[in-house]
């Protein structure tokens, strides 16, 4: 998973001043919380999850992801932190949660903002305002629901309140 990632990034290579950028997951990772130096980003997005106790699947239209990034200008090479939260399903009792499943699409869509963040925080660029929405097909029903959304159990989730 982490090479689609990486793959996505590197198709923005151009637009970083071709430095070097390493995409890392990171499960520890909070926003508002980044270490001296590091910037924070958290977007949202379609994705699909899979129970692996059940098999039951469902799709969420806000996942979130929070990214931290850091520039070494010296070497010019930047790491991207990467935090999925999870979800678990609401069927099974003492389900774990399960990691989001992004379309590349919508991971396109991810890097695409998340890159205009860096532009803007590590390279100095007024770059405006900017909104490319997630792209879906097919159809999502039901309410979000707080207590299988990990974002929401820590407070992080948009849709929590």
């Amino acid at each position: 998973m982490a090479s689609l990632w990486n793959s996505a990034v590197q198709e923005k290579s151009s637009e970083l001043h071709e430095d070097t950028w390493q995409v890392i997951f990171d499960e520890t990772i909070t926003p508002n919380n980044t270490a001296h130096g590091w910037y924070h980003y958290i977007s949202g997005s379609f994705a699909s999850f899979k129970c692996s106790l059940c098999k039951r699947s469902w799709v969420s239209k806000r996942v979130q992801v929070v990214f931290h990034f850091y520039l070494n200008a010296g070497s010019n090479e930047g790491t991207i932190k990467v935090r999925r939260f999870k979800q678990k399903c609401r069927r099974c009792t003492g389900a774990r949660m399960e990691d989001p499943n992004f379309a590349v699409e919508n991971i396109d869509v991810l890097v695409e903002r998340l890159v205009g963040k860096i532009r803007m925080r590590c390279y100095r660029e007024n770059l405006g305002e900017t909104n490319r929405s997630s792209k879906f097909e097919g159809k999502v029903n039901g309410p979000h629901e707080k207590s299988h959304c990990e974002a929401c159990q820590g407070g992080f989730c948009s849709l929590a309140n």
